[in-house]
């Protein structure tokens, strides 16, 4: 039972809280993709970004938390949501609007979300410097232990406050925008446009305002992720470079251009890595007695180590390629 409980706080726990992140990553570069037609490359700097927002404010504003009893980082989470939606709107029309405008091939918009991921880069190692940074700045993180009603069970299943957060908010967010994309006015219209772009605009669809309420729900997201990443772990200016690959091969594995795809390839990516770096010689240890003497488990039984679990998403982006391209959810775009 111990070596159970192992598993879930080690595969469960931390699978569910690195899906939840990859989930809500793939679903900006979905939109994005569905709405405007290209990879946007700098997605997972725009999660650094707005976490960095949220230091900022949480530094500026430390007791903010303890007013409300939530995490500072918490409280200034809202606000930090509508500066990265707003820088990431003008990021739109200063790069992407005016090539758009000029009818340029989709590489092309490609080959600038590198410039903006190359100007993210720069100005986050500017202003955040290169060390890791705690978002808790005026309090402690709460860590749950949880007690399970068996006498052979020694260890507590453990959850942190900000992994409960976590789970809390990736519900509330995806239930938000199935409703949104499938009750409202706008969110229709996004579904059209996604279908068909010419045709909506044909239609009297203004199609910029689409694109600027795209980016207004790409930033928050991306902000909300990168903020409980950080909040979980450490806000780290290079954060992005662990993102990236991950949340890309989980847009992919769901289907690109599918939002509740993202959300299927963001758990499969997530609980792939755990699985592949965790310990199994754990769960086995039990049946040693049973095994022969000649059989001696190892000390480490990881299919991969934790310095190479970015080799997983990769290698499931490739085989997903290979067997099915279009993804989870293939044929539909929203």
């Amino acid at each position: 039972m111990n070596e159970l409980v192992f598993f879930i706080n080690n595969v469960v726990v931390a699978g569910s809280v690195t899906g939840s992140i990859y989930a809500m990553g793939a679903i900006g570069v979905t939109l994005v993709f569905s709405i405007m037609r290209f990879a946007h490359f700098a997605h997972a700097d725009m999660m650094t970004l707005g976490a960095f927002v949220v230091l900022l404010l949480s530094l500026a504003f430390p007791g903010a938390g303890s007013v409300v009893g939530l995490p500072t980082a918490i409280v200034m989470l809202p606000i930090a949501m509508v500066v990265t939606a707003a820088i990431a709107v003008g990021i739109d029309k200063m790069f992407y609007k005016p090539l758009r405008s000029h009818g340029v091939k989709p590489i092309v918009i490609v080959i600038g979300s590198l410039g903006v991921t190359l100007m993210l880069q720069g100005l986050l190692r500017l202003f955040a410097g290169t060390s890791p940074q705690n978002m808790y700045v005026a309090e402690r993180k709460e860590i749950y232990r949880l007690e399970l009603p068996f006498e052979a069970v020694t260890r507590p299943v453990i959850v942190t406050e900000p992994q409960v957060i976590l789970f809390i908010l990736v519900i509330a967010a995806v239930v938000g925008l199935h409703l949104f994309l499938n009750k409202t006015r706008t969110g229709k219209a996004m579904r059209a446009m996604s279908d068909n772009p010419d045709l909506a605009r044909a239609s009297g669809i203004n199609t910029n305002h689409i694109v600027s309420v795209t980016w207004i729900i790409v930033g928050g997201l991306a902000t909300m992720a990168g903020t409980l990443l950080s909040m979980d772990v450490t806000f780290k200016p290079d954060l992005s470079f662990f993102l990236l690959l991950p949340i890309f091969a989980a847009a992919i594995v769901g289907g690109v251009g599918h939002p509740y795809g993202a959300i299927a390839g963001g758990f499969v990516v997530g609980f792939a890595e755990t699985l592949a770096v965790f310990n199994w010689a754990v769960l086995l240890r039990p049946f040693q007695e049973r095994l022969p003497d000649w059989l001696e488990l190892p000390n480490n039984l990881a299919f991969v180590g934790t310095e190479y679990k970015i080799v997983v998403p990769f290698f499931i982006l490739v085989a997903i390629l290979v067997w099915r391209p279009t993804g989870i959810f293939k044929g539909k775009v929203i």
